[in-house]
């Protein structure tokens, strides 16, 4: 599992020649031009603005996620109204859909409204609980917790959105820590979306530039976009380890019923 990314590191500070004449992930010497010579990259902008537009489009994203699965997966685990189960099978069975088929009505609907070439395509859709994952996730999760504390409060005069706020929320941080995770890595890595609606480059996020620096010349420089490849790891990487207990305890706890 590891070597992979141990070769990636190690071909970082190869040239071409050695990047393809050996599977070894050890270099012959330790040179750190590549990094320099990728961060740069061949138009005018650097990978900082191409990491910021990253951010720009990860971190609202997440912002809505959590607040909207959040209240969709409170009400489908705690309220009981006409047509609960029927709409949370049609929100199970949206979860089939290849994401393609969603593209083509999406992008119509977006160029109508004018958001093309804007991260709002990339962001708003998930203000509206459109992570079908992530709700049932926390639904999962919801079920296993007992209503005791719920209804102590509920005694004292809390109504529902105080229950949420106080009661639930702190009893969701696994689960929440886990969309989270998800959703920054998920969104980091995300080709598709940022290629059917951004036309202008100084709007790229990692992914597009990553992709635009292998094009840009008739022969690549690997070393360069293996060390931009490895910078674009790191994020990813940090967030999981630093949320990787509570990550890992509500991956396993979403599952099982209380």
């Amino acid at each position: 599992m590891l070597y992979p990314l141990l070769w990636l590191i190690g071909a970082s500070f190869k040239s071409n020649a050695e990047i393809f004449s050996s599977a070894g992930f050890w270099p012959d010497r330790l040179d750190f031009g590549a990094y320099a010579k990728g961060w740069k990259t061949s138009t005018e902008y650097t990978f900082a603005t191409y990491f910021l537009n990253s951010f720009l489009i990860t971190i609202p994203r997440i912002v809505v996620t959590v607040i909207s699965c959040v209240l969709v997966a409170y009400a489908f685990a705690r309220f009981e109204f006409w047509g609960r189960k029927l709409l949370f099978s049609i929100m199970i069975a949206t979860m089939m859909l290849p994401l393609i088929v969603l593209r083509l009505p999406q992008y119509l609907v977006f160029r109508e409204i004018g958001w093309l070439d804007s991260y709002l395509p990339l962001i708003v859709p998930s203000a509206f609980a459109t992570d079908t994952f992530f709700v049932f996730m926390l639904v999962q999760f919801l079920r296993g917790i007992p209503r005791d504390m719920e209804e102590a409060a509920q005694i004292d005069g809390c109504n529902a959105l105080q229950l949420l706020w106080h009661i639930i929320v702190p009893l969701l941080k696994p689960a929440i820590i886990s969309v989270i995770v998800f959703q920054f890595i998920w969104t980091m890595n995300d080709f598709m979306g940022p290629l059917i609606y951004l036309a202008s480059v100084e709007k790229y996020p990692v992914s597009l530039a990553l992709k635009m620096s292998i094009g840009a010349t008739e022969e690549v420089e690997w070393a360069n976009v293996i060390a931009i490849s490895v910078v674009a790891l790191i994020p990813s990487v940090a967030v999981f380890f630093a949320a990787q207990k509570h990550f890992i305890e509500g991956a396993t706890s979403s599952g099982v019923k209380g």
